[in-house]
């Protein structure tokens, strides 16, 4: 018998990369347990979110992760519930008290620049 293993939630997984990117992005990101050991401190990306980074080839190193991270400490720290989080041409809808990137979307993929049911905008700072 083969127990079926389903992961939905977890923080930091980053999209398969492109063949192109797959050298550097796994370089970058180390292994599968270091990824998801880092994550469970950090932020968490739902199954949308992950399907639309992979979708629109958004790949985050540790450093990124980690600028996302402090960016939801920063929100939580003001009392946010739901942020957009502007991280150089990215953006990232967040419920901040589950620290749970809900969408991602880069530059190209803006739409009509409108975003809706947040109350708080943080810029994610380099350092």
């Amino acid at each position: 018998m083969v127990d079926k293993i389903i992961l939905s939630q977890v923080g930091g997984i980053l999209p398969t990369p492109s063949s192109s990117q797959a050298g550097k992005t796994a370089e970058a990101n180390g292994s599968f347990a270091d990824v998801l050991s880092k994550a469970s401190n950090g932020v968490q990306f739902s199954n949308h979110a992950q399907k639309r980074m992979q979708v629109r080839d958004i790949a985050l190193n540790d450093e990124g992760i980690n600028r996302l991270t402090r960016a939801v400490e920063k929100a939580e720290k003001r009392g946010c519930q739901e942020s957009l989080i502007l991280m150089d041409d990215l953006a990232f809808i967040v419920n901040v008290k589950d620290r749970m990137i809900v969408t991602a979307l880069d530059v190209e993929q803006k739409g009509e620049g409108v975003f809706t049911q947040i109350d708080s905008v943080v810029l994610a700072d380099n350092g």
